[in-house]
């Protein structure tokens, strides 16, 4: 019979492999491709990401690999704009493609108007137009608009977003540097070298090689886990024929709280699981970090009682910290290096904090608005008890 595995044991492999047990040394490029990208809606989020997980980050890594053309952003897993390397921003959109393609046929607010247009023809006059220079958003929308101008032009762009893996410009999510969302593809973008060198997932082989390369990815980053797990995190689905494909191990989890049975979890062979009892630091995440939604069952990291805490009427998923490796409240500080005057980082613990903990707290919140208001004239961290 597998071996059972306890939250506790899924809770220190997740760290261990998220780099939240300890820091990593750099670059911050390689942690990139290690975490298959970083959740980045917010321009300043992954930023923030790789500051808990990289000893020594420095944010202008980061920003200049966007004028480098070494990373980027590009909607992928969940359909969610993700900061990427350059070879994944030429390889994800291919396989999360499926997603896409349904995301067409059953969005509510597009789906009606596109069934009145072909969507290849629009798909192709996309990219003539973002690959003759890039375009910001409503500017692709009104261009499309002149040909189809019966349709919305959010319904257009919305089509070529789908269709096509645009990716995002800088300045666009550059460190400290604010601009209009604009749009070309990543062929276009990274250039005929890179792009000639990406796989072709036209072949079928070569497909499935990288499907099941995808797979190995994502257990090196967040397992041991599901077939429900990788299907959460990358909004895929039929996932069960890629794993059944390759050798790993299969462990039982502890059943979840509520739960009467016993999951199936995988793991790559020779993967380390840490001791359940190793201690974990404070760490302070972003909003919307991939190790809050990389899994269907989130109780390796979220404790059920305190999930309520991080619902919200628009589905924002807020700037979180975790004690002894579970999510135990919110933080949050006005944004961006430009902020000046007194600046005050929030920290709101969902329980009283044991001294040791408030000073654990205390001394991370410090070096994050650091960070994050670096030229603020004073920074404060404020713990505000809970009621």
């Amino acid at each position: 019979m597998p071996e059972l595995l306890t939250r506790a044991h899924l809770n220190r492999a997740l760290l261990a492999r998220q780099h939240l047990l300890e820091r990593r040394p750099g670059p911050a490029l390689a942690l990139v491709d290690h975490l298959v990208g970083l959740q980045a809606q917010n321009a300043w989020s992954p930023y923030v990401g790789l500051w808990s997980r990289v000893a020594g980050f420095r944010t202008d890594e980061i920003a200049q690999a966007f004028w480098d053309r070494a990373v980027t952003r590009v909607a992928v897993m969940r359909s969610t704009i993700h900061l990427v390397s350059a070879a994944d921003a030429l390889l994800l959109p291919g396989l999360i493609a499926p997603l896409h393609a349904k995301d067409l046929l059953v969005n509510t607010q597009h789906s009606a108007a596109l069934r009145t247009l072909d969507v290849a023809e629009l798909t192709a006059e996309a990219r003539g137009l973002v690959e003759a220079e890039p375009r910001v958003t409503t500017e692709l929308g009104r261009l499309l608009a002149q040909r189809w101008p019966d349709v919305a032009p959010s319904t257009l762009t919305y089509a070529a977003r789908a269709t096509l893996p645009l990716v995002q410009v800088p300045p666009r999510g550059v460190w400290g540097r604010s601009g209009a969302t604009t749009w070309t593809t990543a062929g276009a973008w990274f250039g005929a070298d890179l792009s000639t060198a990406a796989p072709d997932l036209s072949d079928p082989a070569v497909l499935a090689a990288e499907q099941e390369r995808f797979v190995q990815r994502y257990l090196g980053a967040f397992g041991p886990a599901s077939v429900a797990d990788l299907q959460s995190w990358s909004g895929l689905t039929g996932m069960r024929s890629v794993v059944d494909r390759l050798d790993l191990v299969r462990y039982r989890a502890e059943p979840s709280p509520g739960a009467v049975r016993e999951r199936e979890v995988l793991d790559l062979p020779g993967a380390a699981l840490p001791d359940p009892d190793v201690p974990a630091p404070v760490r302070f995440l972003p909003d919307y970090d991939n190790v809050l939604l990389g899994h269907a069952d989130r109780t390796r990291i979220l404790r059920p009682e305190h999930r309520p805490h991080l619902a919200s009427p628009n589905g924002v998923v807020p700037a979180t910290f975790l004690l002894d490796g579970r999510v135990a409240g919110t933080w949050d500080v006005p944004r961006g290096p430009k902020v000046r005057g007194p600046v005050t980082l929030t920290v709101r613990p969902f329980v009283r904090p044991t001294a040791g903990q408030r000073d654990e707290l205390q001394a991370e919140a410090e070096a994050l608005v650091e960070l994050m208001a670096a030229r603020a004239d004073e920074r404060r961290v404020l713990v505000v008890d809970p009621d």
